[in-house]
């Protein structure tokens, strides 16, 4: 039996899409701090240093398990600033 030829294109598409980042948030509330992340909040956290070390802990360890995870730190002016990405920063972080 004849093989069956294949019409148009069948190889692999140009671009794969990128999977989404899962994101860890770290905020300030009055004089606390707090990780917001998958729709929950956790804290409250004494500094802001401290509230970074738990959410790239915990992005670490996600990352481990096949996540594309960051941590992601709200400036002065309500905007999310990347602080870090698993598989492209240290860990653990010298902050």
């Amino acid at each position: 039996m004849p093989r069956p030829h294949a019409h148009g294109h069948t190889g692999a598409p140009a671009f794969v899409p990128a999977r989404p980042l899962t994101r860890y948030l770290v905020v300030r509330q009055e004089d606390v701090w707090f990780i917001k992340f998958d729709g929950e909040e956790y804290g409250p956290y004494k500094s802001e240093r401290e509230a970074m070390l738990f959410a790239i802990d915990a992005a670490h360890k996600l990352g481990e398990q096949g996540e594309e995870t960051e941590v992601l730190l709200m400036d002065e002016n309500c905007e999310p600033q990347s602080q870090w990405v698993y598989g492209h920063d240290a860990y653990p972080p010298s902050l």
